[in-house]
Formats: structure tokens, sequence, C-alpha cells
């Protein structure tokens, strides 16, 4: 009978592994489900805030007030725009070319040195760069290469 025994206690032993090899697996995807409906539920309430946000009236969303940032585009010009709109280093040309040094128009060598800038090919061709912006966006007009101001309110 010993060996009747014997092969129960071993069957028991494996069915036993069995059953905590089970639970461990059971235990994860429990954790994996949880975390699933976390998911679900973050989803869910992220829909209801938009739904709740879209329903609101245009008139209700505030626009943010936004200045300008080195290194922006320029905006097109509109009826009343202030210089002040440009980032700072198109400020500083709009500025030069309002000044009195700069009402008959300048050459972007001129430009440059009334801005401080050597006159050097690479600083001389940046400049050209943001002047041509500004007269592509209704900025400062520019004719053969020279450039003027345009009455744009200075605040």
């Amino acid at each position: 009978m010993s060996s009747v025994l014997g092969l129960l206690e071993a069957r028991e032993k494996k069915v036993r592994e069995e059953v905590a090899r089970l639970r461990e697996e059971a235990e994860r995807v429990q954790a994996a489900l949880r975390e699933a409906e976390r998911t679900l539920q973050r989803l869910a309430d992220a829909r209801i805030t938009v739904a709740e946000v879209l329903a609101e009236p245009p008139s209700a969303v505030a626009e943010p007030v936004r200045s300008a940032v080195a290194g922006s585009l320029v905006p097109h010009r509109t009826e009343g725009m202030a210089a002040s709109v440009l980032a700072p280093d198109y400020q500083r040309i709009v500025s030069v070319l309002e000044s009195e040094a700069g009402q008959a128009g300048m050459r972007c060598q001129q430009l440059a040195t009334a801005l401080g800038l050597e006159a050097v090919p690479a600083k001389v061709e940046g400049l050209r760069s943001k002047a041509k912006r500004l007269v592509e966006r209704d900025g400062p007009p520019g004719a053969a290469r020279v450039f003027t101001a345009l009455a744009v309110p200075a605040g």
C-alpha cells in the first residue's frame, strides 16, 4: 500500500504546484485588469471633458495674449497693427527705419551699421533676409534694395 500512498502524494504535489502557478497567473491577470480599468476610466473622463469644452459657446474661450518672441514669424500686417507685435529683432529694424537716419531709406549694409552690427556679409545677409520678410508681410517697403519705413504705430 505504501506505493499507492506514494503515488497519491506525488499526484497531490503536482496539483498543489499547478494551483500555485494558477494563483500567480490569476494575480497577474487581476493586476492587468485593474490597470486596464483605470485606463478606461481616464479615457472616459477625457471624452466627457472634451465634450463639455466643445459644448461651450466659442466666446467663453479666452484667447491667450501673445507677445513677440525672438525667432517668431513675422505676422501679416493689418490695419492698426503696432510694431510691438513683431519679434525684437524686427522691432529694432523698424525703429531704425523710422528714425531720422532711415527716413531717406537705407541699404542693408547701412542698416547693419545703424543697428550696431558688423558690416560683414554674414550679418548683412541675415539682416537682408529679415528686411525682406518684413516687406513680404507688408512691413517697411523696399525698392531696389533700399528699405524705408512704413507708417506703423510705434506702440
